[in-house]
């Protein structure tokens, strides 16, 4: 696939290293990559890619720009809140390289579609922020037989890899099974600072030109691990394992336990059940279990904050006859408590389903949504 003259000219500094040259950057012209994910670690990601001139590239995610994503998704703007990342993605992403193609699927990456849309590029891009998601696009990488570079990002620590490079080691022989669900918090609940992404990805785009290439040591068998807050890499040895296989896709959300967390076993209530019994002034206990920081950007009136870590040592101090709604950010922590006091012995307790960020979005606007 021949440069046109603007495409010699746009990329002079790839063409004069030995390693990529003319027949190189050629290569990348003619290859297909697909970024599963479009926030934290896809926008960076996406826009190295573009701007070395692969010539097609895929952009999956069902989300829409959220005033939140901007303190670390740098391809978005204020003035893109509530549109879908891929619509804006791809806008920004051509006005840099028009010279690509830019395919976009605004819809979940499912079991149903995996394999299908995987065949269709030379490598995946893992950007993905939840298990159930990393271990569906491992499997369908290998079932498809697509290099995968992973990437993922926690805090001020990152991680990244190539899994199921000729024949190496795949997520699986990393984590052959999910943790407890609940066990590690999201981003959403554990923070991110906003630079992590950026560097993590970069390494992505990185290995993901070295595999078109076919160049340099790729980081295929060793899981990197970038601490932000002490500036340290560490590399750690991934090695091939042969105790499973992988012969179809599976229902991901219940091997992650998702569904369990989800299940019908937590009784939970609404942000407006939660307002007519505040306003009936009905006898209960609203407990918050999110973390101090959290309590401090913003917090429900009456609210009492236990922390989910500290909760079981304060169970002693709790009336076992009483009635509690429990509250995190989003559901998910305040379920875990709920099912913990349930075990504990509590029988009136109640979760409340989207946690604050559905108090704030429906009950009271006036307060801050991080």
């Amino acid at each position: 696939m021949s440069l046109s003259q603007s495409e010699l000219q746009r990329y002079s500094r790839h063409l004069i290293l030995p390693e990529v040259g003319k027949s190189g950057q050629e290569k990348l012209k003619a290859s297909k990559v697909l970024v599963v994910g479009a926030g934290g670690l896809g926008c960076p990601l996406l826009t190295y890619l573009a701007a070395a001139g692969i010539g097609t590239i895929g952009i999956i995610d069902f989300d829409v720009v959220d005033e939140s994503n901007l303190q670390r998704q740098v391809l978005y703007s204020t003035s893109d809140v509530g549109k879908p990342k891929v619509d804006v993605a791809k806008r920004k992403l051509l006005d840099l390289n028009p010279h690509i193609q830019v395919n976009t699927y605004q819809e979940p990456l499912t079991s149903d579609n995996a394999i299908d849309l995987f065949s269709q590029y030379d490598v995946v891009a893992d950007g993905t922020d939840n298990f159930a998601t990393r271990y569906l696009v491992n499997d369908a990488c290998v079932l498809a037989g697509k290099p995968n570079v992973y990437g993922s990002i926690f805090r001020f620590e990152g991680q990244l890899t190539v899994f199921n490079y000729k024949g190496g080691p795949n997520y699986r022989c990393l984590y052959q099974e999910p943790p407890p669900p609940g066990l590690v918090p999201s981003c959403a609940e554990g923070g991110v600072l906003g630079v992590l992404p950026g560097v993590v990805a970069t390494l992505q785009a990185n290995e993901v030109i070295k595999v078109l290439l076919d160049m340099g040591n790729i980081a295929s068998g060793k899981l990197i691990l970038f601490d932000a807050l002490n500036l340290k890499f560490r590399e750690v040895i991934v090695k091939k394992r042969n105790d499973y296989d992988i012969n179809s896709l599976i229902d991901y959300n219940q091997f992650c336990g998702v569904d369990t967390m989800n299940n019908n076993t937590i009784d939970e209530l609404s942000v407006f059940d939660l307002k007519n019994k505040i306003d009936a002034k009905e006898d209960f206990d609203l407990i918050d279990v999110r973390e101090p920081h959290e309590y401090e950007i913003c917090s429900i009136a009456s609210s009492r904050l236990i922390p989910l870590g500290a909760l079981e040592d304060s169970l002693s101090d709790l009336d076992k006859n009483r009635s509690y709604v429990i509250h995190c950010k989003s559901g998910a922590r305040s379920a875990r408590a709920v099912a913990l006091m349930q075990e504990k012995g509590f029988k009136n307790v109640l979760n409340l389903a989207g946690g604050i960020l559905a108090w704030a979005d429906d009950i009271d606007t006036s307060l801050n949504k991080y």
